[in-house]
């Protein structure tokens, strides 16, 4: 298959209150805001190349409107929409903003995606214009801001069934999987169109509710920029959720905390590129750290939420054995910390 997409290029979330999201955005997180379209609002990271890295939507509660992919051809654009519609998926063509001729289609676990090749490059100019030639604008006076999106994460029913879908119809390669240790249950997924980690995460999901996400993640350079940005929040009154740790799987550095819709946003750093081409799926246990490396913390049970919230319980409840539960949550209670 040729190379069809390139990079994760934003994301659309929807929020009861969009103007509190996006004081939060500004105020806390450290994004600039770029255009208001009707009652949408457009925010970028200092150095996202595009003029774009988030839309905030008004919605009734906290969701993913879409989350959107650059191709890596306009050729590749009308290849991706082929395969999509071969898969006996409906899709549509409309006029992105910034985007020009841009392909929309909701997966076959119920999540909406958005393809495109057009863009427009964002380059500032005067005050915040950089000494960098290749960078877009001049890094963020504010404490901890993101240079760039990172990924998204997406919760569904059938975490293997999901991540191989998306390598056959669209390309993404299959980085590394999370099994139980106590049975052979897939609870977690990584998967890349690039030499990253991931840009696309995968969460076992119990509930009946199709289309939900975990969290979706932005990047700063180094470590002590995201202790920093924990301060942040901190000294704002905003509760860390989980972290500052790191993943086993992917090896970033993270921190997980909540805008005011509720909405689950991380914060990462490090981890490992990949430019393997026959790469072989790599197969982790939580008792191996998958989730949390230093194997020195448990993950609060909040972490098993994902959105819109959903209609029964949530995806570590339903259907699955309390000794399961708990080891997706302490997997070192059983297992010892190796």
């Amino acid at each position: 298959m040729i190379s069809l997409l390139s990079h994760l290029s934003y994301v659309a979330v929807t929020s009861p209150d969009v103007e509190a999201s996006v004081k939060f955005y500004e105020e806390q997180v450290g994004l600039t805001v770029v255009d208001r379209i009707g009652d949408d609002v457009y925010l970028r990271c200092w150095g996202d190349y595009y003029r774009y890295s988030v839309v905030v939507k008004p919605g009734p509660e906290p969701s993913l409107a879409t989350m959107a992919w650059r191709t890596s051809s306009p050729e590749a654009l009308e290849e991706a929409a082929r395969r999509v519609q071969e898969a006996g998926i409906e899709g549509r063509w409309v006029e992105g903003h910034t985007t020009g001729r841009t392909f929309e289609f909701v997966g076959p676990w119920g999540h909406s995606m958005t393809l495109h090749w057009d863009v427009e490059h964002f380059h500032a100019t005067g005050a915040q214009g950089s000494i960098y030639p290749d960078r877009p604008q001049r890094r963020s006076r504010h404490l901890g801001a993101p240079r760039q999106l990172d990924h998204v994460t997406v919760a569904t029913s059938d975490v293997d069934a999901f991540a191989a879908w998306y390598r056959d119809v669209l390309g993404f390669r299959i980085m590394a999987r999370t099994v139980l240790d106590e049975a052979p249950i897939s609870v977690f997924s990584v998967i890349t169109t690039n030499e990253k980690s991931h840009d696309l995460g995968v969460v076992l999901d119990g509930s009946t509710r199709a289309g939900r996400v975990n969290h979706y993640a932005f990047w700063v350079d180094t470590r002590e920029d995201l202790l920093q940005a924990a301060d942040v929040l901190m000294e704002n009154g905003t509760a860390i959720e989980y972290g500052p740790s790191i993943h086993g799987i992917g090896e970033q550095n993270f921190l997980y905390f909540r805008e005011p819709s509720s909405l689950r946003i991380e914060v990462n750093t490090g981890g490992y590129r990949n430019y393997v081409p026959d790469w072989e799926v790599q197969t982790w246990t939580p008792s191996l750290g998958s989730n949390n490396f230093y194997r020195n913390s448990q993950m609060p049970m909040s972490m098993t939420e994902s959105f819109p919230p959903a209609d029964g319980p949530s995806a570590t409840e339903e259907g699955v054995p309390d000794e399961i539960r708990d080891q997706l949550l302490n997997p070192y209670a059983t297992h010892g910390r190796g």
